[in-house]
């Protein structure tokens, strides 16, 4: 986190015995010391400015912005035209999810100190919130102008820059960054995005495993014991696999699994509970709810390593026509419940905590009324609240894990989804499925195309703006109306892979 070079304390005062040990903590990274410290002295002190700037300095570093937002306001009561705290309080707004009253802070610091890059590069973030991406672009190129040293500037640019589709550029922002600061996670994980997108998964994979050090993902890796394994010839061997991150991406990559056991390895994957009934019906596979005690095993690897491990590029992504089944007494009863004739799954909303979520899903009011279709049955695939909102009858009671969802699906002609699991799902399966995606997709679906390498049984349909959902739901309804399923052929992909 940046920050304007200010003097510690700008009036005399009683009692400093916190201050200057506080001041080491912060400067040393210890911020809860930091915090502690800085409060007493604040306590000690309150008519300080000084004194005040530096816990906010503090708090700011940890995110702790609940705080920040206090302690900011405090301390501007004070120092009204004190520029890095309206850049500490624009942060701090921003990140706790108000972005358009950050903008205004970032505005009034800029005012006061109109060559402070990080609060140009901070008001490009909040922007980005706000769906304005030319003003965001307009904010880190003033930024970057300002400091060309400013990691974190090139960094977002590269961020802003892939979501514009403008990969290469985002590339070299992201290179750029790294070149400023070598062990700076995040530009990593962007450049990683960026070249995952244009398809260099090589590289792409390679940088993905910085994400073990992002803020965003760290907490997600707690230490295991035992040796990594690497992808290495694992016969006779249990390897360990940790899911990670979402549910799709469990399902993603757990193609890998069958991989190891065809090698003569043993693999057991640590994953959320709901998953364990499906990934566990693969043969020779097995898997343990997460929480659960670990059984014993020889190596051990996260679940979003594996593509690396295995060297995986677009010509070998293994298991493309699918790699999952549905138990068939599921799908028997399944059958029975569910309406003759044709019938397309539906999903148009994703997990409202993801960060994606507000580009990905679909609003209700966009599919009311749903278009009569002779002869074909839409059926509700959508869980949680937005289950009851498109007029279908709500499977939720139904649905109570992902192999009861997948023979659910493998009742189905098509699937019709926006970016969740189930398209994950619907692939795995090797079920039709037509996606819906968003102008800037997340990074497995590459970037122009209307197939996926990933999985065969898919076709990709995307936004040709930001934010059009009118033009990607007629192509898709017409395309459920005139029965057209099939996938590209250059969807096709081998079957299998051998570890390298």
């Amino acid at each position: 986190m940046q920050s304007l070079t200010a003097p510690l304390t700008s009036q005399p005062s009683f009692d400093r015995s916190a201050y200057r040990p506080g001041l080491l903590a912060l400067r040393d990274g210890d911020l809860d010391t930091a915090v502690t410290l800085l409060r007493r002295a604040v306590e000690a002190n309150p008519l300080d400015p000084g004194i005040r700037r530096n816990l906010v300095r503090a708090l700011l570093a940890g995110g702790r912005f609940v705080e920040v937002l206090a302690e900011a306001s405090r301390a501007l009561a004070m120092a009204p035209d004190d520029a890095e705290l309206y850049y500490a309080l624009g942060t701090a707004l921003n990140g706790a999810g108000r972005p358009a009253r950050a903008c205004a802070a970032f505005a009034r610091a800029i005012e006061i100190k109109a060559d402070h890059a990080p609060s140009w590069m901070n008001f490009g973030n909040a922007a980005i919130d706000l769906d304005d991406l030319e003003s965001a672009e307009a904010l880190y190129r003033t930024a970057i102008r300002l400091d060309p040293d400013l990691p974190e500037a090139h960094a977002s640019l590269g961020y802003l820059l892939t979501r514009l589709g403008r990969l290469d550029d985002a590339i070299r922002s992201c290179e750029t960054a790294i070149r400023l600061r070598p062990d700076f996670a995040r530009a990593h994980m962007n450049l990683a995005v960026a070249a995952l997108l244009a398809g260099d998964l090589t590289r792409g994979f390679a940088e993905y495993e910085w994400r073990k050090r992002d803020d965003r993902y760290r907490r997600d890796f707690p230490p295991l014991s035992g040796p990594a394994w690497d992808g290495s010839d694992p016969r006779g061997r249990t390897i360990l696999i940790r899911a990670e991150q979402g549910l799709g991406d469990t399902i993603q990559c757990a193609r890998y699994l069958r991989l190891i056991r065809g090698a003569g390895g043993m693999p057991i994957l640590v994953c959320p509970p709901t998953l364990v009934p499906l990934i566990g019906s693969m043969d020779g596979v097995r898997a343990v709810p997460a929480g659960s005690p670990l059984p014993p095993y020889d190596a051990r690897i996260d679940l979003m390593s594996l593509p690396a491990a295995f060297g995986t590029t677009l010509d070998s992504i293994p298991f493309a026509e699918g790699y999952l089944s549905a138990d068939p007494a599921r799908v028997r009863a399944w059958r029975a419940r569910l309406p003759p004739g044709r019938k397309a799954g539906l999903v148009f909303a994703g997990n409202p905590a993801h960060p994606a979520d507000r580009q990905r899903s679909i609003p209700a009011d966009r599919l009311n009324p749903l278009p009569e279709i002779p002869g074909l049955s839409f059926i509700n695939l959508q869980h949680g609240p937005a289950a009851g909102s498109i007029g279908l009858p709500d499977l939720t009671q139904w649905m109570t894990d992902y192999a009861e969802t997948a023979a659910l699906v493998a009742n189905l002609d098509i699937v019709v989804t926006v970016d969740t699991s189930i398209a994950h799902l619907a692939g795995a399966l090797g079920t039709p499925a037509l996606v819906l995606l968003p102008f800037a997709p997340d990074w497995r679906w590459l970037a122009g195309r209307s197939d996926s390498p990933w999985y065969g049984s898919l076709r990709l349909f995307r936004q040709p703006e930001p934010g059009d959902w009118s033009s990607v739901l007629a192509d898709v309804m017409g395309a459920v109306a005139s029965g057209s399923y099939a996938t590209p052929i250059s969807a096709t992909r081998p079957s299998a892979v051998t570890p390298p």
